[in-house]
């Protein structure tokens, strides 16, 4: 059979083998995050042209600009991978912007699907909008404090 030292090696080969075949290198992560980012903004810009439909224009809205939001969101697993992306979304510093931006996700949805309220789902795409900015600022150093200290000198 195997020496103790021989089949260790082979096991640790083997893992390493299995880690390799299942990670992407970072020429398809690359590919993944631009092509999930391509159809969540195609999304958003069909909900866009959508809006003007008449009945069911917001309704369109609301749901393909979610959907666009969604995909964007997915797009930067590719970067980061699932879990990380995960840890990083509920880290100390982005939890509330997350949460609420989850929240305005689900909301829209909801407002679009179940209440049937067109101000509503347009209330919410807007929350949505200025969640998500928020959250994506918060990847940058310094950008939300730079973004309060402009608003900031902007009111006073």
């Amino acid at each position: 059979m195997f020496s103790e030292h021989g089949s260790g090696s082979k096991m640790k080969s083997a893992t390493i083998s299995v880690i390799d075949a299942t990670s992407l290198g970072w020429g398809t992560r690359v590919k993944g995050f631009v092509a999930c980012f391509a159809i969540g903004c195609l999304c958003s810009l069909l909900g866009s042209c959508l809006l003007w439909v008449p009945k069911k224009g917001l309704m369109l809205f609301a749901v393909f600009y979610t959907l666009g939001n969604i995909a964007s969101i997915g797009s930067t697993l590719f970067l980061m991978g699932p879990m990380k992306q995960l840890k990083r979304m509920f880290e100390p510093t982005r939890l509330i912007a997350t949460v609420v931006m989850l929240l305005c996700l689900i909301l829209t949805l909801c407002s679009a699907f179940w209440w049937r309220k067109q101000g509503l789902a347009l209330l919410f795409c807007i929350l949505q909008f200025f969640a998500l900015a928020w959250y994506s600022i918060s990847f940058i150093p310094f950008a939300r404090d730079a973004v309060k200290k402009c608003i900031s000198v902007c009111l006073s």
